[in-house]
Protein backbone atom coordinates (compact mmCIF):
# COMPACT_ATOMS: atom_id res chain seq x y z
CA UNK A 1 0.00 0.00 0.00
CA UNK A 2 1.74 2.81 -1.22
CA UNK A 3 1.16 6.76 -0.44
CA UNK A 4 0.58 8.51 -3.70
CA UNK A 5 2.78 12.28 -3.67
CA UNK A 6 -0.42 14.04 -3.19
CA UNK A 7 -0.87 11.76 -0.09
CA UNK A 8 2.32 12.69 1.03
CA UNK A 9 2.63 16.40 0.63
CA UNK A 10 -0.57 16.98 1.63
CA UNK A 11 -0.51 15.03 5.03
CA UNK A 12 3.16 16.46 5.55
CA UNK A 13 1.51 20.47 5.22
CA UNK A 14 -1.67 19.56 7.26
CA UNK A 15 0.72 18.36 10.23
CA UNK A 16 3.27 21.22 10.14
CA UNK A 17 -0.12 23.98 10.30
CA UNK A 18 -1.75 21.78 12.48
CA UNK A 19 1.23 21.18 15.02
CA UNK A 20 0.18 22.83 18.17
CA UNK A 21 -3.63 22.64 17.67
CA UNK A 22 -5.82 20.05 19.15
CA UNK A 23 -4.65 19.40 22.61
CA UNK A 24 -0.93 19.68 21.80
CA UNK A 25 1.34 19.66 24.80
CA UNK A 26 4.03 22.34 25.51
CA UNK A 27 6.67 19.84 25.65
CA UNK A 28 5.87 18.29 22.01
CA UNK A 29 5.53 21.61 20.71
CA UNK A 30 9.08 22.70 22.31
CA UNK A 31 10.83 19.91 20.88
CA UNK A 32 9.28 19.90 17.05
CA UNK A 33 11.70 19.64 14.31
CA UNK A 34 11.35 21.07 11.19
CA UNK A 35 8.43 21.49 9.33
CA UNK A 36 8.84 19.73 6.18
CA UNK A 37 9.10 16.49 8.93
CA UNK A 38 7.32 18.20 12.56
CA UNK A 39 7.61 14.62 13.98
CA UNK A 40 11.08 13.89 13.01
CA UNK A 41 12.33 10.92 16.11
CA UNK A 42 8.63 11.09 17.86
CA UNK A 43 7.64 7.38 18.58
CA UNK A 44 3.93 6.64 18.98
CA UNK A 45 2.40 3.40 20.04
CA UNK A 46 -0.60 2.00 18.54
CA UNK A 47 -2.77 -0.64 20.24
CA UNK A 48 -4.63 -2.63 17.38
CA UNK A 49 -6.78 -6.18 17.00
CA UNK A 50 -5.26 -8.97 15.21
CA UNK A 51 -7.13 -8.37 12.14
CA UNK A 52 -6.49 -8.06 7.98
CA UNK A 53 -6.98 -4.58 8.76
CA UNK A 54 -4.00 -4.14 10.98
CA UNK A 55 -2.40 -6.60 8.72
CA UNK A 56 -2.97 -4.78 5.08
CA UNK A 57 -1.48 -1.50 7.31
CA UNK A 58 1.32 -2.76 8.65
CA UNK A 59 3.51 -3.49 5.62
CA UNK A 60 3.05 0.90 4.88
CA UNK A 61 3.91 2.14 8.31
CA UNK A 62 7.59 2.48 6.71
CA UNK A 63 6.06 5.17 3.97
CA UNK A 64 4.19 6.71 6.98
CA UNK A 65 7.51 7.54 8.65
CA UNK A 66 9.30 8.58 5.49
CA UNK A 67 6.44 11.17 5.39
CA UNK A 68 6.20 12.41 8.76
CA UNK A 69 9.10 11.24 10.97
CA UNK A 70 6.84 9.39 13.00
CA UNK A 71 8.16 5.72 13.97
CA UNK A 72 5.22 3.97 14.87
CA UNK A 73 5.23 0.78 17.58
CA UNK A 74 2.37 -1.22 16.59
CA UNK A 75 1.36 -3.93 18.92
CA UNK A 76 -0.69 -6.31 17.58
CA UNK A 77 -3.48 -8.07 19.93
CA UNK A 78 -6.31 -10.60 19.40
CA UNK A 79 -9.89 -9.54 20.63
CA UNK A 80 -9.94 -10.95 24.21
CA UNK A 81 -6.29 -9.68 25.43
CA UNK A 82 -6.71 -6.76 23.71
CA UNK A 83 -9.32 -5.60 25.90
CA UNK A 84 -8.30 -6.57 28.96
CA UNK A 85 -4.72 -4.71 27.94
CA UNK A 86 -6.38 -1.44 27.73
CA UNK A 87 -8.71 -1.77 30.72
CA UNK A 88 -4.84 -2.33 32.45
CA UNK A 89 -3.19 0.24 31.08
CA UNK A 90 -6.04 3.02 31.11
CA UNK A 91 -7.04 2.19 35.04
CA UNK A 92 -3.67 3.03 35.72
CA UNK A 93 -3.68 6.20 33.76
CA UNK A 94 -0.32 5.38 30.97
CA UNK A 95 0.71 7.53 28.61
CA UNK A 96 0.56 4.90 26.42
CA UNK A 97 -1.11 3.24 24.01
CA UNK A 98 -1.24 6.93 21.84
CA UNK A 99 -3.53 5.23 19.52
CA UNK A 100 -5.44 2.15 19.83
CA UNK A 101 -8.68 0.12 18.24
CA UNK A 102 -11.76 -0.44 20.25
CA UNK A 103 -15.56 -0.99 19.74
CA UNK A 104 -17.37 1.52 19.95
CA UNK A 105 -21.33 0.01 19.56
CA UNK A 106 -19.86 -2.50 22.50
CA UNK A 107 -17.68 -0.16 24.50
CA UNK A 108 -17.95 3.56 23.72
CA UNK A 109 -20.19 4.86 26.69
CA UNK A 110 -17.85 2.75 28.86
CA UNK A 111 -14.71 4.33 27.83
CA UNK A 112 -16.49 7.86 28.02
CA UNK A 113 -17.94 7.47 31.26
CA UNK A 114 -14.19 6.41 32.64
CA UNK A 115 -12.61 9.32 30.51
CA UNK A 116 -10.43 6.83 28.07
CA UNK A 117 -11.08 8.57 24.93
CA UNK A 118 -10.20 11.72 23.65
CA UNK A 119 -12.93 13.78 21.72
CA UNK A 120 -11.92 14.36 17.95
CA UNK A 121 -14.07 16.77 16.82
CA UNK A 122 -11.82 19.42 16.54
CA UNK A 123 -8.61 16.86 14.73
CA UNK A 124 -11.28 16.40 11.76
CA UNK A 125 -11.60 20.04 11.06
CA UNK A 126 -7.81 20.73 11.20
CA UNK A 127 -7.40 19.34 7.05
CA UNK A 128 -9.99 20.18 4.55
CA UNK A 129 -8.64 17.55 2.68
CA UNK A 130 -9.07 14.92 4.64
CA UNK A 131 -12.76 15.10 3.92
CA UNK A 132 -14.48 13.71 7.10
CA UNK A 133 -17.85 14.33 5.83
CA UNK A 134 -16.99 11.08 3.36
CA UNK A 135 -17.89 8.86 6.07
CA UNK A 136 -21.26 7.36 6.30
CA UNK A 137 -23.65 8.73 8.80
CA UNK A 138 -24.35 5.60 10.63
CA UNK A 139 -20.60 4.72 11.41
CA UNK A 140 -19.78 8.29 12.59
CA UNK A 141 -23.12 8.35 14.58
CA UNK A 142 -22.22 5.05 16.10
CA UNK A 143 -19.21 6.61 16.94
CA UNK A 144 -20.37 9.59 18.93
CA UNK A 145 -21.50 9.91 22.39
CA UNK A 146 -23.36 12.58 24.05
CA UNK A 147 -22.75 14.85 20.92
CA UNK A 148 -19.02 14.24 20.81
CA UNK A 149 -16.52 12.04 18.42
CA UNK A 150 -14.68 9.61 20.22
CA UNK A 151 -13.28 7.61 17.48
CA UNK A 152 -13.08 6.80 13.57
CA UNK A 153 -14.41 4.31 11.87
CA UNK A 154 -12.13 1.75 10.66
CA UNK A 155 -14.36 -0.86 9.36
CA UNK A 156 -18.19 -1.43 9.06
CA UNK A 157 -21.03 -3.80 9.34
CA UNK A 158 -24.72 -4.33 7.84
CA UNK A 159 -27.12 -6.92 8.09
CA UNK A 160 -28.35 -8.20 4.88
CA UNK A 161 -30.15 -11.22 3.73
CA UNK A 162 -28.78 -13.87 1.98
CA UNK A 163 -30.92 -16.76 0.30
CA UNK A 164 -30.87 -19.40 -2.30
CA UNK A 165 -30.98 -18.16 -5.91
CA UNK A 166 -31.58 -21.19 -7.44
CA UNK A 167 -33.84 -22.18 -4.91
CA UNK A 168 -36.25 -19.11 -5.10
CA UNK A 169 -36.09 -19.53 -9.15
CA UNK A 170 -37.30 -22.87 -8.94
CA UNK A 171 -40.45 -22.04 -6.92
CA UNK A 172 -41.25 -18.69 -8.87
CA UNK A 173 -40.60 -16.74 -5.54
CA UNK A 174 -39.38 -13.19 -5.85
CA UNK A 175 -36.70 -11.93 -3.58
CA UNK A 176 -38.62 -10.78 -0.22
CA UNK A 177 -38.93 -6.84 -0.11
CA UNK A 178 -40.89 -7.36 3.33
CA UNK A 179 -40.58 -8.93 6.14
CA UNK A 180 -44.06 -10.20 5.54
CA UNK A 181 -43.25 -11.99 1.92
CA UNK A 182 -40.25 -12.99 3.74
CA UNK A 183 -41.98 -15.12 6.05
CA UNK A 184 -44.30 -16.07 3.47
CA UNK A 185 -41.33 -17.37 1.43
CA UNK A 186 -39.83 -19.01 4.50
CA UNK A 187 -43.25 -21.00 5.05
CA UNK A 188 -43.66 -22.18 1.62
CA UNK A 189 -40.12 -23.25 1.21
CA UNK A 190 -39.70 -25.05 4.57
CA UNK A 191 -39.37 -29.00 4.19
CA UNK A 192 -37.75 -30.10 7.72
CA UNK A 193 -38.44 -33.92 6.09
CA UNK A 194 -35.49 -33.67 4.02
CA UNK A 195 -33.62 -31.57 6.09
CA UNK A 196 -34.07 -28.27 4.72
CA UNK A 197 -35.25 -24.72 6.31
CA UNK A 198 -37.05 -22.03 4.91
CA UNK A 199 -34.92 -20.01 7.89
CA UNK A 200 -31.94 -19.78 9.58
CA UNK A 201 -30.16 -17.00 12.20
CA UNK A 202 -28.65 -16.70 15.32
CA UNK A 203 -30.61 -18.10 18.37
CA UNK A 204 -28.38 -18.36 21.13
CA UNK A 205 -29.51 -16.05 24.22
CA UNK A 206 -26.70 -13.40 24.25
CA UNK A 207 -25.52 -13.20 20.02
CA UNK A 208 -28.99 -13.60 18.56
CA UNK A 209 -29.57 -9.95 19.73
CA UNK A 210 -27.78 -8.37 17.30
CA UNK A 211 -29.77 -10.18 14.43
CA UNK A 212 -32.99 -9.53 15.98
CA UNK A 213 -32.00 -5.96 16.21
CA UNK A 214 -33.14 -4.77 12.79
CA UNK A 215 -36.47 -6.80 13.30
CA UNK A 216 -37.11 -4.49 16.20
CA UNK A 217 -36.05 -1.44 14.26
CA UNK A 218 -37.58 -2.38 11.10
CA UNK A 219 -41.13 -2.42 13.39
CA UNK A 220 -40.70 1.20 14.89
CA UNK A 221 -38.79 -0.33 17.97
CA UNK A 222 -35.53 -0.12 19.33
CA UNK A 223 -34.09 -1.64 22.97
CA UNK A 224 -34.24 1.98 24.45
CA UNK A 225 -36.30 5.40 24.46
CA UNK A 226 -35.97 8.70 26.01
CA UNK A 227 -33.17 6.53 28.35
CA UNK A 228 -35.73 4.19 29.03
CA UNK A 229 -35.81 0.50 28.79
CA UNK A 230 -38.21 0.31 25.48
CA UNK A 231 -38.12 -4.23 24.31
CA UNK A 232 -41.98 -4.16 26.05
CA UNK A 233 -43.48 -1.69 23.61
CA UNK A 234 -45.28 -3.02 20.81
CA UNK A 235 -43.12 -2.44 18.19
CA UNK A 236 -40.45 -3.97 20.16
CA UNK A 237 -42.89 -7.21 20.82
CA UNK A 238 -43.52 -7.02 17.46
CA UNK A 239 -40.07 -7.27 15.89
CA UNK A 240 -38.88 -9.60 18.35
CA UNK A 241 -41.97 -11.99 17.92
CA UNK A 242 -41.22 -12.09 14.17
CA UNK A 243 -37.77 -13.28 14.66
CA UNK A 244 -38.61 -15.76 16.79
CA UNK A 245 -41.30 -17.26 15.19
CA UNK A 246 -39.51 -17.32 11.50
CA UNK A 247 -36.47 -19.14 13.64
CA UNK A 248 -38.76 -21.52 15.78
CA UNK A 249 -41.13 -22.70 12.61
CA UNK A 250 -39.28 -22.38 9.96
CA UNK A 251 -35.28 -22.93 11.23
CA UNK A 252 -33.54 -26.27 12.37
CA UNK A 253 -33.96 -28.18 15.48
CA UNK A 254 -31.53 -27.00 17.81
CA UNK A 255 -31.77 -23.41 16.70
CA UNK A 256 -31.11 -22.16 20.06
CA UNK A 257 -27.58 -23.39 20.26
CA UNK A 258 -26.51 -21.40 17.09
CA UNK A 259 -24.12 -18.63 17.01
CA UNK A 260 -23.01 -17.12 13.24
CA UNK A 261 -20.86 -19.53 13.02
CA UNK A 262 -23.59 -22.48 12.93
CA UNK A 263 -26.15 -20.85 11.31
CA UNK A 264 -23.68 -19.78 8.96
CA UNK A 265 -22.00 -22.94 8.04
CA UNK A 266 -26.06 -24.52 7.55
CA UNK A 267 -26.84 -22.36 5.13
CA UNK A 268 -23.17 -22.96 3.32
CA UNK A 269 -24.10 -26.64 3.58
CA UNK A 270 -27.53 -25.57 1.14
CA UNK A 271 -30.06 -26.43 3.94
CA UNK A 272 -31.74 -23.20 4.29
CA UNK A 273 -33.51 -20.65 1.79
CA UNK A 274 -32.50 -17.74 3.82
CA UNK A 275 -29.90 -16.46 6.33
CA UNK A 276 -29.33 -12.93 7.51
CA UNK A 277 -26.67 -12.00 9.24
CA UNK A 278 -23.66 -9.63 8.74
CA UNK A 279 -22.10 -8.73 5.54
CA UNK A 280 -19.08 -9.52 6.71
CA UNK A 281 -19.61 -12.80 6.99
CA UNK A 282 -20.44 -13.30 3.43
CA UNK A 283 -17.17 -15.79 2.07
CA UNK A 284 -18.35 -18.16 4.46
CA UNK A 285 -21.25 -18.88 1.99
CA UNK A 286 -19.12 -17.62 -1.10
CA UNK A 287 -16.07 -19.17 -0.64
CA UNK A 288 -15.82 -23.17 -2.65
CA UNK A 289 -13.24 -24.22 0.36
CA UNK A 290 -16.26 -23.40 2.76
CA UNK A 291 -19.66 -23.55 0.92
CA UNK A 292 -21.85 -26.01 -1.05
CA UNK A 293 -23.57 -23.46 -3.00
CA UNK A 294 -20.86 -20.96 -2.98
CA UNK A 295 -22.35 -19.55 -6.74
CA UNK A 296 -26.15 -19.86 -5.30
CA UNK A 297 -25.84 -17.53 -3.10
CA UNK A 298 -27.62 -13.99 -3.59
CA UNK A 299 -27.60 -11.62 -1.55
CA UNK A 300 -30.20 -8.41 -0.65
CA UNK A 301 -31.11 -5.49 1.47
CA UNK A 302 -32.57 -6.57 5.18
CA UNK A 303 -36.76 -6.25 4.14
CA UNK A 304 -39.08 -3.73 5.39
CA UNK A 305 -41.24 -4.18 8.30
CA UNK A 306 -43.96 -1.53 9.00
CA UNK A 307 -42.11 0.96 9.71
CA UNK A 308 -39.58 0.65 6.40
CA UNK A 309 -36.65 -0.93 6.38
CA UNK A 310 -34.30 -0.42 8.77
CA UNK A 311 -31.41 -2.65 9.37
CA UNK A 312 -28.55 -1.77 11.44
CA UNK A 313 -25.17 -0.58 9.59
CA UNK A 314 -22.54 -0.02 12.61
CA UNK A 315 -18.50 0.66 12.69
CA UNK A 316 -17.30 -2.73 14.14
CA UNK A 317 -13.95 -1.42 15.04
CA UNK A 318 -12.78 2.24 15.36
CA UNK A 319 -9.29 3.79 16.14
CA UNK A 320 -9.37 6.01 19.38
CA UNK A 321 -6.81 8.32 21.00
CA UNK A 322 -5.43 7.47 24.52
CA UNK A 323 -6.49 10.96 26.46
CA UNK A 324 -3.46 11.05 28.42
CA UNK A 325 -0.80 10.43 25.55
CA UNK A 326 1.64 13.08 25.32
CA UNK A 327 2.08 13.01 21.58
CA UNK A 328 -1.65 14.00 20.25
CA UNK A 329 -0.66 15.54 17.35
CA UNK A 330 1.78 13.02 16.41
CA UNK A 331 -1.23 10.27 17.37
CA UNK A 332 -4.13 12.09 15.10
CA UNK A 333 -1.18 12.19 12.28
CA UNK A 334 -1.01 8.59 12.32
CA UNK A 335 -4.96 8.26 12.35
CA UNK A 336 -5.69 11.00 9.67
CA UNK A 337 -3.40 8.85 7.78
CA UNK A 338 -4.48 5.41 7.91
CA UNK A 339 -7.94 6.46 7.85
CA UNK A 340 -7.57 8.85 4.92
CA UNK A 341 -9.34 8.09 1.42
CA UNK A 342 -6.68 6.37 -0.17
CA UNK A 343 -6.01 4.67 2.31
CA UNK A 344 -9.24 3.29 3.40
CA UNK A 345 -9.98 2.30 -0.39
CA UNK A 346 -6.38 0.33 -0.66
CA UNK A 347 -7.30 -1.35 2.64
CA UNK A 348 -10.75 -2.53 1.30
CA UNK A 349 -9.35 -3.73 -1.44
CA UNK A 350 -7.88 -6.67 0.86
CA UNK A 351 -11.25 -7.09 1.36
CA UNK A 352 -12.41 -5.12 4.88
CA UNK A 353 -15.03 -3.04 4.46
CA UNK A 354 -14.79 0.43 4.96
CA UNK A 355 -16.65 3.49 6.42
CA UNK A 356 -16.13 6.10 3.75
CA UNK A 357 -19.02 6.56 0.92
CA UNK A 358 -16.12 7.17 -1.90
CA UNK A 359 -14.87 3.56 -1.14
CA UNK A 360 -18.24 2.07 -1.96
CA UNK A 361 -19.22 4.37 -5.11
CA UNK A 362 -15.39 3.14 -6.98
CA UNK A 363 -15.19 -0.17 -8.57
CA UNK A 364 -12.24 -0.46 -7.13
CA UNK A 365 -13.65 -1.11 -3.76
CA UNK A 366 -16.57 -3.31 -4.30
CA UNK A 367 -14.53 -5.49 -7.12
CA UNK A 368 -13.65 -7.89 -3.79
CA UNK A 369 -17.75 -8.22 -2.87
CA UNK A 370 -19.90 -10.07 -4.90
CA UNK A 371 -21.87 -7.20 -6.82
CA UNK A 372 -25.37 -8.01 -5.38
CA UNK A 373 -23.73 -7.89 -1.74
CA UNK A 374 -22.10 -4.22 -2.42
CA UNK A 375 -25.18 -3.13 -3.90
CA UNK A 376 -26.94 -4.00 -0.48
CA UNK A 377 -24.00 -2.75 1.88
CA UNK A 378 -24.36 0.91 -0.04
CA UNK A 379 -28.12 0.71 0.53
CA UNK A 380 -27.87 -0.12 4.09
CA UNK A 381 -24.95 2.34 4.61
CA UNK A 382 -27.45 4.92 3.44
CA UNK A 383 -30.61 3.58 5.38
CA UNK A 384 -28.90 1.64 8.70
CA UNK A 385 -29.38 2.54 12.10
CA UNK A 386 -26.03 3.02 13.53
CA UNK A 387 -26.26 0.44 17.23
CA UNK A 388 -27.09 -3.30 16.86
CA UNK A 389 -27.52 -3.89 20.16
CA UNK A 390 -28.61 -1.56 23.52
CA UNK A 391 -26.49 1.47 24.18
CA UNK A 392 -25.44 0.59 27.91
CA UNK A 393 -22.35 0.13 29.32
CA UNK A 394 -23.33 -3.43 30.43
CA UNK A 395 -23.72 -4.55 26.78
CA UNK A 396 -23.12 -8.69 27.72
CA UNK A 397 -25.84 -8.33 30.71
CA UNK A 398 -28.18 -6.21 28.40
CA UNK A 399 -27.84 -9.15 25.66
CA UNK A 400 -28.24 -11.46 28.01
CA UNK A 401 -31.77 -10.05 29.08
CA UNK A 402 -32.65 -8.67 25.37
CA UNK A 403 -31.97 -11.95 24.47
CA UNK A 404 -34.25 -14.16 27.08
CA UNK A 405 -37.36 -12.73 24.87
CA UNK A 406 -36.72 -14.63 21.92
CA UNK A 407 -35.59 -17.69 23.72
CA UNK A 408 -38.40 -17.96 25.95
CA UNK A 409 -41.14 -17.30 23.30
CA UNK A 410 -39.49 -20.34 20.97
CA UNK A 411 -39.79 -22.09 24.10
CA UNK A 412 -43.82 -21.72 24.49
CA UNK A 413 -44.21 -18.41 26.87
CA UNK A 414 -45.98 -15.55 26.49
CA UNK A 415 -43.84 -13.14 24.56
CA UNK A 416 -45.68 -9.90 26.08
CA UNK A 417 -45.49 -11.79 29.41
CA UNK A 418 -41.30 -11.98 29.08
CA UNK A 419 -40.68 -8.92 27.18
CA UNK A 420 -42.53 -7.09 30.53
CA UNK A 421 -39.84 -8.78 32.80
CA UNK A 422 -37.14 -8.43 30.83
CA UNK A 423 -37.95 -4.49 30.23
CA UNK A 424 -37.89 -4.21 33.93
CA UNK A 425 -34.30 -6.02 34.21
CA UNK A 426 -33.12 -3.72 31.31
CA UNK A 427 -33.76 -0.71 33.08
CA UNK A 428 -32.30 -2.11 36.28
CA UNK A 429 -29.31 -2.52 34.34
CA UNK A 430 -29.59 1.02 33.03
CA UNK A 431 -30.39 2.38 36.09
CA UNK A 432 -27.18 0.49 37.64
CA UNK A 433 -25.04 1.97 34.79
CA UNK A 434 -26.45 5.35 35.53
CA UNK A 435 -25.13 5.68 38.90
CA UNK A 436 -21.26 4.30 37.78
Amino acid sequence: MKLNKRGIVGLTLALSIGLTACGQSTKEATEAPAADKPFAGKKITVFALSHPWTDALKSSLGEFKQATGIDVDLQVFPEEQIQQKLAVQFTTQSETPDVFTYRPYMEKLLYDKNGWTEPLDSYVKKNAAYQFDDFSKASVDGSMVNGKLMSIPLWTDQFVMYYRKDILEKNNIQVPKTLTELEAAAKKLNDPDHDFYGFVARGQRNALVSAAASFIYSEGGDFISGGKAAINTPEAISGLGIYANLLKNYGPKGALNMGWPQAAALFAQGKAAFYVDSAALFKNTTDPAQSQVAKQVGFAPFPAGTAGQKPYAIAAWALAMNPKSVKKDAAWAFMEWSTNKENVLRIQQSGVPGGRDSVWASPKGTDQFPADLADAIKTTMRIGVDHSVPQVMSVTEARDVVGSIVVKTMLGEDIKTVAETANKELQAIIDKDNKK
